[in-house]
This record gives C-alpha cells, structure tokens and sequence, in this order.
C-alpha cells in the first residue's frame, strides 16, 4: 500500500512537471510583439479635431482683440497721465495712478481668465476624442495581440497587453521593499 502511494505520488510529481515544463516552454516561444502608433496623427484624422481648432482659434482671437482694447485704454490713460502730470495736483495724480493699477489688474486678471477659459474649451472639445484615440488602440492591441503599443506623440506606453506580466513584485522584492 505504501509503495502504491509513493509510485502515485511520484507519477503526478511527474505529471505536474511536464505540465509546468510545458507552459514554460509555451511563455518562452510566446511572440513578443511591439507596435508604435502617433496620436497626434490619429487625432488630427477627426473632422471634429479640425473644427474644435477652429473653434479654439475663433474664442483665442475674441480674447485678443478684447485684450487689446483693455491696452489701448490703458495706454492711453498712461499717456495721458505722461504729459500732463506736472499740471495735477497731487490727489489727482494719486487718483490716476491708482486707476492705473487697476487697469493693469484687470489685465492680468483678464489674460489669466481667458487663459484657463480656452484651456478648459480645449480640453472639452479634444477629451473625448483623444478616449476614441486611446480605445481603438487598446482594441487594436488585443486584437492583434501586440505586447506592447508605443506612443510616438507622447513617451509613453498607449497599451499593454492584459497578459503581460507585472514586474512589481519581483522588483520589490529584489529591492527588499
């Protein structure tokens, strides 16, 4: 009985190795296959990308010329305040400079607001496209079973096979985290 148990035991030790041979050899001969795209040029294939530029343009080109009706004032009260400022007298010439000061507030406030205002319209208009961009290539990616799917628009990985292995763990532990 005991010899049937160790010949048992033996065999599916046998078993299991071949299994676990097999599968290593199967990883080994497993075709490691690395694709490059360019997102940019993926992203520029969208007519809503061109027309989300143009709308982009149309709303930076608002601000301008509102910029740069705020410095035409501004100038001219500067200039204004230049040539005649040895006839004020001293509290309106406070009152000039203070009015000065807010201009160039305002102005700074301005440019900083239309600032973030193009970036957010910008970043509402190209988001969903640039998900449309990042989804075809993780469906590209599976379905042809890339490894791995470089960027060449960003120095970044766009897609990583589900089956690839995560090196953390090892890393850590040869780390000893």
């Amino acid at each position: 009985m005991t010899k049937f148990k160790l010949i048992f035991i033996s065999a599916l030790l046998f078993i299991s190795s071949v299994v676990a041979a097999q599968d290593f050899i199967q990883n080994q001969n497993q075709t490691i296959t690395i694709a490059y795209v360019n997102s940019i040029e993926l992203l520029e294939g969208f007519k809503e990308k061109e027309e989300a530029s143009e709308k982009i343009l149309s709303l930076s080109d608002n601000y301008k010329k509102e910029l740069e009706i705020m410095q035409n004032e501004y100038n001219k009260k500067y200039s204004d305040y230049i040539t005649y400022q040895n006839s004020l007298t001293d509290n309106i010439k406070l009152r000039r400079m203070q009015e000065l000061t807010e201009l160039e507030n305002r102005i700074q406030q301005f440019m900083k607001l239309a600032q973030e205002d193009i970036e957010q319209q910008e970043q509402l208009m190209l988001n969903p496209l640039k998900e449309r961009v990042m989804n075809a290539i993780k469906q590209v990616g599976i379905e042809n079973n890339f490894t791995v799917v470089y960027d060449l628009a960003d120095p970044s990985i766009a897609f990583i096979n589900p089956n690839a292995v995560d090196a953390n763990a090892l890393v850590k532990r040869k780390l000893g985290h």
